[in-house]
């Protein structure tokens, strides 16, 4: 799947496409299926809504946003896919009373557990909208990118806080609710009837990197690309990442 948000958000996504791409091969080979039944959760105007049905998926986005919907559906009609991709307005926590339980080959839950009250219930009804050995991909701001920036910035005290606060904050300021480790994560989909897979780090050294260095050094955003997916997999990187990719699989 080629990212269409190319050059510099290419940075933030690039690894998470390729593992979903990957994921929803497996799964329309698995089930026979070209066109598969995808739910975006907390999907916002469709930075992975659109680009999925222009593969020829069906894609369903649900969030609390009208103006993100409304959004959603300017950039589906201008990519020519509108009657692939549906806008509902809701939010994870009230999944079902918007669409059906089950009903899905895949659930993405992008950027989405940080921010709800319940981050378990989140996930469980991520899970429970899933079919049968569907795939669940879960994006989540990690605890280690917010200490590691916190402090290289000089903030060795919010720094220090956020290593030990139970939802990894850093003093009151913090407009993040939550973040996770690697563990955390793949425990909550654990336990609510998934099974993790693959684990990968994102944005480990993009947050990081000057950008105008990004943006004007020769090869450089080739060169961090090819960076960050060769670090992606690497657990001790899994711990500096700035946010956390944990694929599921719904068990049958």
């Amino acid at each position: 799947m080629s990212d269409p948000m190319r050059p510099r958000a290419s940075l933030r996504t690039a690894v998470v496409w390729e593992v979903l791409k990957e994921a929803l091969d497996r799964r329309a080979k698995a089930t026979g299926r070209e066109a598969l039944d995808v739910l975006d959760t907390g999907g916002g105007s469709g930075n992975f809504a659109v680009p999925l049905a222009a593969l020829g998926h069906r894609v369903t986005v649900v969030d609390p946003s009208p103006n993100a919907l409304f959004a959603l559906e300017r950039r589906a009609a201008e990519a020519g896919v509108a009657e692939r991709v549906q806008g509902v307005q809701g939010d994870v926590l009230g999944l079902f009373d918007v669409v059906e339980r089950g009903g899905y080959d895949a659930v993405l839950c992008h950027g989405v557990l940080e921010y709800v009250e319940d981050p378990a219930e989140g996930v469980r009804n991520a899970v429970d909208a899933l079919r049968p050995e569907g795939a669940l991909s879960l994006l989540a701001a990690g605890l280690g990118g917010a200490v590691l920036s916190r402090a290289l910035a000089g903030h060795f005290t919010e720094a220090h806080h956020a290593l030990f606060d139970p939802a990894g904050r850093w003093g009151a300021g913090d407009p993040v609710p939550h973040r996770f480790t690697a563990e955390q994560l793949t425990e909550l989909v654990g336990g609510a009837g998934a099974t993790a897979g693959s684990v990968h780090g994102v944005r480990v050294f993009a947050d990081l990197v000057p950008g105008v260095l990004v943006d004007t050094e020769p090869g450089a955003l080739d060169a961090l690309l090819k960076l960050e997916a060769a670090a992606a997999e690497l657990p001790a990187f899994h711990a500096v990442a700035t946010q956390l990719h944990v694929l599921g699989e719904k068990r049958g």
